[in-house]
């Protein structure tokens, strides 16, 4: 910026931090000509330079990269994953950030920086940053405050590189395991979702990084779990599973973005659906940040949609809907839109709406301050002159960041059945067999840097301590011999590796067979964004190689490190046990190995069914009374074990049911206590889980739903009275007129150590007029133990 330009904006209103946000985006708007107003409205994709230069633009198969020197004089909006798209060390990507920050600001004149976005889906997408455990595994763990720990440590890292916006959390609910993100998912019911997506936002916001609610909405419920399908579903599906995490997280979470989802819904696209982005998001629910397009969603109304005929219509489409960003980088939003306006196709207004938000946003997080500076916190007071001399010096995957990814990977572990085999008992012989049993990156999900981003760079080291299964559990049983046999690939159709895996069993004195996915993208692995699968059965030839194992007659206890449910077939009855794991992060494997030894007493629950046949999906708990096993159907969806479901190295009893508010209006509150009692030998956690079933309803109902959940730790021998309380409000549903409504009469509460396991239940009864409910309604139950 020149001299002259600089004394300028030194008076200038948008520089006043005594003005509110809004006031310095009004004064700030109305001094912008048409393409310096469209330039704040896209991203271009770029990397940062592993030197220490400026950012580059990145070379992607949908669009050729746009010249920054023909862009940036107008400004830019966003910044694309400067540390997501190549390897770069931490504090050299830093320094390209700032640098080209720098080069931005000077080159427009209004000295606006540009807001750099990345993907932390699972931690922050960079080289050298903690890879935590997979969102399913969140789920797994049924414990919002250690998710929410989780995001601040990944949003303190993210803003101390110079990061402003995550593109996460993932709020779509799972409708078809067969989807191929399942993994990036929190579970099947909306509740579990709604409550742990709601923690991460909030401790990704608290630590001063933009949480991006992500897909909006129904992304998940395409037709047979197909990526980019069309959705099928009625208005009541989506108003009472698919949108409910998305209304609690924008009440109670506060997120100041909002991505569209790519699919249509009954033939309107969510990228062109204003009474979704503008009507309920905005108008009812009340967000006030910013919606941003999921990358080449809006250019996909026309090539993909077909609801577009060219470009400028494509955009003037989204941003009537209320897409106010278009990402990753400029397509529709730059000419075609810039030619739109001036020959008056598209209001100016429409054009303005989108701008104040996005420079509200910027003012909220300093980037319009007159004192702005581009160098992020880590080099901040430190020389610069010599970027190699930063090599090495920040550390993304600190101590206490693996400490937590290890809590989180301990506290995600699902024991689904056990006779006894488990914890094992410093057994002599091990013989570990499986495609799992000895890859690092058998513990990640596709967006784990590693994998989304690493696996095209395999000369460069994967800049994460990831060890083995096998690794772990040396370490685990050092006075145990352990042979370890692939037995097959993940999803490669050779068997002959079975004959040394059946040597290698018939050796051992137990066997610990790691089975599950590879993580990869559009194909590349057996989960993750674009690996569909037309049935739940195991990939490749992993159910023979279980099969015949389990033929041995030795202990077999399969361990699965994957991205969503599988069915296990004779496993399910016949292993001597069962651990579930979804892709478990970077400590994953040392999670597994406390549980098998009894380090630590496993606590997860399932997130998802896993099913007991591969072929029956879509399935999910949350389903009515006529999608479950009948007399008239020949197909049986009924789960191995259901959603909720989790085995323990301790016991409780669940006894003293008392119905302390057995009856109340239905604006009213309904109440029970219990005891809970660690009978067992050791210390443990039961997760308390309360469902309500509504027996007659004047619409069809699930037959349960969750309303409620919590965590709850007994040392041996120690009892908790629990008490419950159960506002009328979340008995609502959508009815028959579209109004949410709680309607009189008779409910069980259920209270339960899973969907299929209800230990007490309570029949009670809301009296009074049918209520209608709204957008402030109650969303909790009150759930203490004293």
């Amino acid at each position: 910026m020149n001299l002259a330009a600089s004394t300028a904006a030194s008076t200038a209103r948008w520089h006043d931090r005594a003005l509110s946000s809004e006031e310095r985006a009004d004064a700030l708007l109305a001094e912008m000509t048409l393409p310096e107003k469209l330039a704040q409205l896209v991203g271009v994709w770029v990397g940062a330079s592993d030197e220490g230069g400026d950012v580059a633009p990145h070379q992607h198969d949908m669009e050729e990269p746009p010249d920054l020197d023909d862009l940036l004089p107008s400004g830019l909006g966003q910044l694309t994953r400067p540390f997501g798209t190549a390897p770069v060390d931490p504090a050299l990507g830093a320094l390209s950030l700032a640098r080209s920050q720098q080069r931005i600001a000077a080159a427009n004149r209004f000295g606006i920086p540009a807001l750099a976005h990345e993907e932390c889906l699972a931690g922050f997408a960079a080289w050298g940053a903690t890879a935590y455990p997979v969102p399913l595994s969140w789920g797994a763990t049924f414990d919002p405050d250690l998710i929410r720990r989780m995001a601040q440590a990944i949003g303190r890292d993210m803003r101390a590189v110079g990061v402003h916006q995550g593109l996460a959390p993932v709020l779509d609910v799972v409708r078809d395991a067969r989807w191929g993100r399942v993994e990036e998912t929190i579970g099947e019911d909306p509740y579990l979702v709604g409550t742990v997506a709601t923690a991460y936002v909030q401790g990704l916001e608290a630590a001063g990084i933009v949480a991006t609610l992500k897909h909006f909405a129904g992304y998940s419920a395409s037709r047979a779990g197909r990526n980019l399908a069309p959705v099928g579903m009625g208005p009541r599906e989506r108003a009472d599973v698919i949108l409910p995490p998305f209304e609690m997280a924008v009440r109670e979470g506060r997120p100041r973005s909002v991505m569209h989802a790519y699919t249509d819904t009954d033939g309107i696209p969510s990228a062109a659906d204003e009474a979704l982005l503008t009507g309920l998001l905005r108008d009812t629910w009340g967000f006030e940040g910013t919606v941003v397009a999921d990358y080449f969603g809006i250019a996909f109304l026309k090539v993909l949609h077909g609801v577009a005929g060219d470009w400028a219509e494509a955009a003037a489409l989204a941003l009537a809907g209320g897409v106010d960003v278009e990402l990753p980088t400029v397509k529709t939003f730059g000419e075609p839109l810039l030619r739109a306006v001036e020959d008056g196709t598209v209001p100016e207004a429409l054009v303005d709406r989108a701008l104040r938000r996005v420079l509200v946003q910027k003012a909220q997080l300093g980037l319009l301050d007159q004192d702005w500076d581009a160098v992020p916190a880590v080099l901040a007071g430190r020389p610069l002159e010599d970027p190699q001399a930063l090599r090495g010096s920040v550390d993304l995957d600190r101590p206490e960041n693996r400490a937590l990814a290890r809590e989180i990977a301990e506290q995600a572990v699902v024991l689904l059945r056990n006779d006894g085999t488990l914890p094992l008992r410093g057994p002599r012989r091990i013989a570990l067999i499986g495609p799992n049993a000895d890859t690092p990156t058998s513990v990640l999900g596709c967006y784990a840097f590693p994998v989304h981003v690493g696996s095209a760079h395999p000369e460069v080291p994967l800049g994460i301590e990831l060890p083995t299964l096998y690794e772990a559990l040396a370490s685990e049983f050092p006075g145990s011999e352990i042979r370890t046999a692939a037995g097959a690939s993940v999803d490669g159709p050779d068997t002959s590796g079975f004959a040394e895996a059946l040597e290698t069993a018939r050796w051992a004195e137990v066997v610990i067979l790691a089975l599950g996915d590879r993580a990869g993208l559009f194909g590349r692995g057996t989960s993750g964004e674009g690996c569909d699968v037309e049935t739940l059965q195991l990939p490749g030839v992993q159910q023979q190689l279980l099969d015949v194992l389990l033929d041995t007659g030795r202990p077999v206890v399969p361990v699965l490190l994957a991205g969503r449910p599988y069915a296990l077939g004779r496993a399910a009855t016949e292993a001597a046990a069962l651990v579930q794991t979804f892709f478990p992060g970077e400590a994953g494997t040392e999670a597994i190995a406390a549980v098998l030894s009894g380090r630590t007493n496993p606590s997860g629950r399932l997130p998802v069914s896993i099913p007991a046949r591969p072929a029956v999906q879509p399935a999910t708990y949350l389903a009515a009374r006529l999608a479950g096993r009948s007399e008239v159907s020949s197909t049986d969806p009924t789960a191995a074990f259901g959603f909720g479901h989790g085995l323990g190295y301790t016991t409780f009893d669940w006894t003293d049911l008392e119905v302390e508010r057995a009856v109340a209006t239905t604006d009213g509150e309904l109440g029970l206590a219990f005891t809970l009692s660690n009978t067992g030998a050791r210390s443990g956690s039961e997760t308390v889980q309360l469902y309500l079933h509504d027996p007659v309803a004047s619409v069809v109902q699930p037959v349960q739903r969750l309303i409620g959940y919590r965590r709850i730790t007994l040392d041996a021998g120690e009892r908790a009275r629990v008490r419950v309380r159960v506002p009328a409000d979340l008995a609502s549903f959508t009815g028959r007129d579209g109004r949410r409504i709680v309607e009189p009469g008779e409910l069980e509460l259920r209270v339960a150590a899973s969907s299929t396991d209800a230990r007490l239940t309570a029949t009670v009864r809301l009296d009074g007029p049918v209520r209608v409910l709204d957008h402030t309604r109650r969303l909790h139950a009150d759930i203490r133990s004293t």
